[in-house]
């Protein structure tokens, strides 16, 4: 019985320094320079709908089914999907819009896991025929998942998809 015991307290011990250690944020970002002007950059940008055409999310289902609730471009629209076991279930909602500076939104994943993300577009002028966009993402990771964040790289993990991305986007605007 004292085994049992001791068993016991050394796993609690365990879970609660994996706690302590494990990261409780998590940023991930990645930028690239696209050859048109700011203005055209951010319009094109602004539109969720747009991102079918670079998410690298949606080469890895082309097939999700989606769902739109309200006017897209303005705070307050939700871009919901259902995919597979690449991309799940969650909805995106545009949160706020600073013309021509960056596009706020709020990530709700609802499968494989429940997490809340806060997702960014930004656009910087570089001159004016140049337009660096940074994408990226934040957010909390809340016991007990943090502690499987110790063993995952979040920038590793998704870092590699935002770089697909942004040069489908570049490829996108360029042509």
């Amino acid at each position: 019985m004292a085994t049992l015991f001791y068993i016991l307290g050394g796993i609690v011990l365990l879970v609660v320094i994996l706690a302590l250690i494990a990261p409780k944020n998590y940023h991930v970002s990645r930028a690239i320079e696209i050859e048109k002007p700011l203005p055209e950059v951010f319009e094109y940008l602004k539109y969720v709908k747009n991102q079918d055409h670079w998410s690298p999310w949606k080469k890895k289902d082309p097939k999700m089914r989606q769902e739109f609730k309200g006017t897209d471009g303005k705070a307050g629209f939700i871009s919901s999907w259902e995919g597979n076991k690449q991309v799940g279930v969650g909805e995106q909602e545009i949160r706020k819009i600073i013309k021509n500076k960056s596009i706020e939104t709020e990530l709700r994943f609802l499968k494989p896991f429940k997490s809340q993300s806060d997702a960014y577009l930004n656009v910087d002028k570089i001159d004016n025929n140049k337009t660096k966009v940074t994408w990226g993402f934040s957010g909390e990771n809340k016991f007990p998942g943090s502690i499987f964040m110790i063993f995952m790289n979040m920038d590793k993990a998704v870092g590699k998809d935002f770089e697909e991305g942004l040069a489908d986007l570049k490829s996108v605007l360029e042509k």
